[in-house]
């Protein structure tokens, strides 16, 4: 048994009642270019802030650290030329310890520093 076909046609059915045209680019009406705007003001504020991370913010940020480092520098000059921590009074204020804590050897809090915190344990 045969099965019934369609006839072939010899060109494509068009959808619509118009006649097919070729694209030639946006038409010029209200939208495309308000888009056409948009995308320029994009553009325009890209190269805004490009502009203003290259020469405003990466100069601010070196002058910044190197301010920072001198003051940094400054400071522990001016600590080494400072008593001895061996011999600086402990007033009852500081380094209170209602009970050990549960790390090191139990004396010292989580952020101690050896350069900068000193403790004196009881004699």
């Amino acid at each position: 048994m045969a099965l019934a076909r369609a006839p072939l046609r010899a060109s494509r059915r068009n959808y619509s009642s118009e006649s097919p045209k070729q694209f030639a680019g946006a038409e010029d009406n209200e939208f495309n270019r308000e888009r056409a705007r948009i995308a320029e003001h994009g553009a325009e504020s890209g190269e805004f802030w490009r502009k203003l991370t290259l020469y405003i913010a990466v100069p601010c940020l070196i002058i910044a650290s190197v301010n920072a480092k001198l003051r940094w520098d400054a400071h522990w000059e001016h600590v080494a030329h400072d008593t001895p921590r061996e011999d600086k009074p402990e007033y009852a204020y500081q380094n209170i310890r209602t009970k050990n804590f549960f790390w090191g050897d139990g004396d010292k809090t989580l952020f101690w520093n050896d350069k900068v915190n000193y403790h004196k344990k009881d004699e």
